[in-house]
């Protein structure tokens, strides 16, 4: 790996500066959901044990470089404070005066949060004259938000340019585990692509077609490679103006030696409703009035056989409308399968994205796959090959 991380910087009686993604949900003024805050307690509790002074930068939502009361990152202090298991301290900006203070005032085996980054118009600007002011208040930097890397911002990216960079342990397994998925994979490789369109994941499909020696396309994604095909999906979401793309992006695959697994049979419906009345049909043979909503049998014991004979999956996106029973039946099954030979040691399984993270937990396998991202938008820029600022910054540093 290019980077280094904290076994490789000496901390001892440093400022060290982390940027964290704790941008969780809240609800009059609780933490209702603090995964993301327990997946950084690793590397502050380690920056502690090697006697550094954790001082941690993060954004709270949007409020576009101004100063909004409610997007104050401060109620997040009791939550972060009992998940660290160490007195916390509150700055009431990311610069200046008030965050020099508190630097100062930091003691050793403490924790200080500095406010919400977002509040500065320059930190999605990469303002190098913020960065440096961040960066005049430690001594070492470390990145711990891979969810954040794919943005160029001042302290995801400027901070890294002036002062000593290395990766948070968060970071460091992420990175690890996407490098182990399509940097030098065990093959064969097989990638699952999900999800409603084609159009939103066209960078995604040219990059794994190249990478990957199986590519299982799922979700309504499925329907519009099948209208490619010059198959009538009746009323089924489908962008019918990408068939054109479809057919390109299947010769592509071909060209590369990449197999494409379409449904061949698929479970049809007349509405969308919880426990609608439904039909499993040949994926060629959806009725003019019905829509195609999940995948059938069929597909799933193709798609068994695909990951029994891979060494490695990429999972993005569901198979179906996983939302709704029985609509969830193909994602559950493949999961379940998926999980069932990670637990086995057969199989390197690595899945990221909003969808696929609520799908995989829905189906129960989330806790056996190798690795699960919560990083949506840096996950998926990974996947299509893209450069990630923040990564590259460590790189450099």
């Amino acid at each position: 790996m290019a980077w280094k991380t904290l076994d490789e910087v000496d901390l001892a009686g440093k400022v060290v500066l982390v940027r964290v993604d704790i941008n969780v949900p809240v609800e009059n003024g609780k933490v209702t959901d603090a995964t993301r805050i327990e997946k950084i307690v690793p590397t502050i509790r380690d920056i502690l044990d090697k006697g550094g002074k954790p001082v941690l930068l993060a954004h709270f939502g949007r409020p576009k470089g101004q100063v909004v009361p409610e997007m104050s990152v401060k109620p997040l202090v009791p939550a972060l404070e009992s998940a660290i298991g160490a007195p916390l301290r509150f700055a009431e900006d990311c610069v200046g005066g008030p965050a020099k203070e508190a630097v100062r005032a930091l003691q050793p085996g403490e924790v200080l949060l500095l406010e919400n980054t977002r509040f500065h118009a320059g930190e999605e600007k990469n303002d190098p004259e913020l960065a440096a002011g961040m960066g005049a208040l430690g001594e070492v930097y470390v990145n711990d938000a891979f969810s954040a890397a794919h943005r160029a911002h001042a302290s995801t990216e400027g901070i890294a340019r002036v002062l000593p960079a290395v990766a948070g342990r968060l970071m460091e397994a992420e990175l690890k585990a996407l490098e182990a998925a399509l940097g030098d994979p065990e093959r064969p490789v097989t990638a699952v692509v999900g999800g409603a369109k084609v159009s939103t994941k066209l960078d995604l499909l040219g990059n794994l077609v190249t990478k990957v020696d199986h590519l299982v396309i799922g979700g309504g994604m499925a329907n519009t490679f099948l209208v490619a095909q010059g198959i009538d999906v009746g009323k089924s979401l489908a962008e019918r103006d990408m068939a054109e793309t479809a057919r390109e992006i299947m010769v592509k695959a071909k060209d590369a030696g990449c197999q494409i697994h379409l449904p061949s049979d698929v479970v049809v419906a007349r509405e969308f409703k919880a426990g609608a009345e439904n039909e499993t049909v040949p994926a060629d043979a959806c009725p003019a009035d019905a829509m195609i909503l999940d995948a059938g049998p069929d597909s799933v014991e193709q798609i068994a056989k695909v990951f029994g004979n891979s060494k490695t999956l990429i999972w993005n996106g569901p198979l179906g409308a996983f939302e709704i029973a029985p609509f969830d039946a193909a994602t559950n099954a493949a999961a379940a399968k998926a999980a069932e030979l990670t637990r086995d040691g057969k199989l390197i399984s690595v899945a990221g994205g909003g969808d696929t993270v609520a799908a995989l937990n829905k189906a129960d396998a989330a806790k056996d796959f190798t690795y699960i991202s919560t990083a949506g938008g840096a996950f998926l820029e990974w996947m299509e090959g893209k450069e990630l600022p923040g990564v590259a910054a460590l790189e450099r540093g």
